[in-house]
C-alpha cells in the first residue's frame, strides 16, 4: 500500500502542476492576443512603407499615419494588394509573396511602380534561414539591391557574374539566394499576368 500511495502522490503532484500551468499559459495567450495581432499590422504596415521607398519610423503612431496617407488596400478576385500614391497621383503597388526557402516558407512583400515597369523595393518578413547565412536576405544590403530592377515577364532577377547579373548572393547561401531569385522571377511573371486582368 506504501509503493502505491509512493507512485499516486507524485503523479497526482504532476497532473495538478500541469494543469495550473497550462491555464496560466492559455490565460497569457489569450490576454495578449490582441497585443500580438496589433504589432503583426503594424510589422506588415511598416514593410509596405519600406517596400515602396517610404521612411519607416519606430514610433507606431507615425508608422499609423504614414500608412494611413500613402497606401490604400484594394482587392481583385480575391487577391489583395496596396496602391501607393500621394498628391500627384499613383506611385505604385505593393503585393505580399510568398515561397519555398531552403529550409521553410519565406514571406516577404514587394512593390512595383504604377507602370510595372521596375521593382520599387522588397521586404522579407518571416522565414526560417539560417541565422548569419540564409538569414542575411533580411540585410539592409540584400534587400536595396532590388531597388529600380527592370521588370522582364520571363527574367527579371539575374544572379551575379552571369551575364546581366544585376543581384549579388549571399556567400555561403547559395540554396537561399537562388530560391529568391526563383520565387521574385515566378511572381514577377504571376503579377504582369495579374496587373493586366485587373486593369492596373
Amino acid at each position: 500500500m506504501a509503493k502505491k500511495k509512493q507512485i499516486v502522490y507524485p503523479v497526482l503532484f504532476m497532473i495538478a502542476i500541469t494543469v495550473i500551468y497550462t491555464a496560466v499559459l492559455a490565460f497569457i495567450n489569450e490576454s495578449s492576443s490582441d497585443i500580438i495581432a496589433k504589432q503583426e499590422a503594424l510589422r506588415v504596415k511598416r514593410s509596405i512603407l519600406y517596400v515602396v521607398d517610404l521612411p519607416v519610423s519606430e514610433i507606431d503612431a507615425e508608422v499609423e499615419s504614414a500608412f494611413n496617407e500613402n497606401i490604400n488596400e484594394k482587392s481583385f478576385n480575391d487577391k489583395t494588394y496596396y496602391e501607393y500614391g500621394d498628391a500627384n497621383g499613383l506611385k505604385g503597388y505593393a503585393f505580399k509573396f510568398s515561397g519555398t526557402g531552403l529550409w521553410g516558407t519565406i514571406t516577404g512583400y514587394i512593390a512595383f511602380d504604377s507602370d510595372f515597369t521596375k521593382i520599387l523595393g522588397i521586404d522579407f518578413i518571416s522565414h526560417s534561414e539560417t541565422p548569419g547565412l540564409g538569414g542575411r536576405i533580411e540585410e539592409s544590403w540584400f534587400k536595396e539591391q532590388f531597388r529600380g530592377i527592370s521588370l522582364s515577364e520571363t527574367q527579371t532577377i539575374v544572379l551575379k557574374p552571369a551575364d546581366g547579373g544585376n543581384i549579388d548572393g549571399i556567400t555561403g547561401a547559395t540554396l537561399t539566394t537562388d530560391s529568391v531569385r526563383k520565387m521574385v522571377n515566378t511572381f514577377v511573371t504571376e503579377t504582369l499576368s495579374f496587373a493586366k486582368e485587373a486593369n492596373l
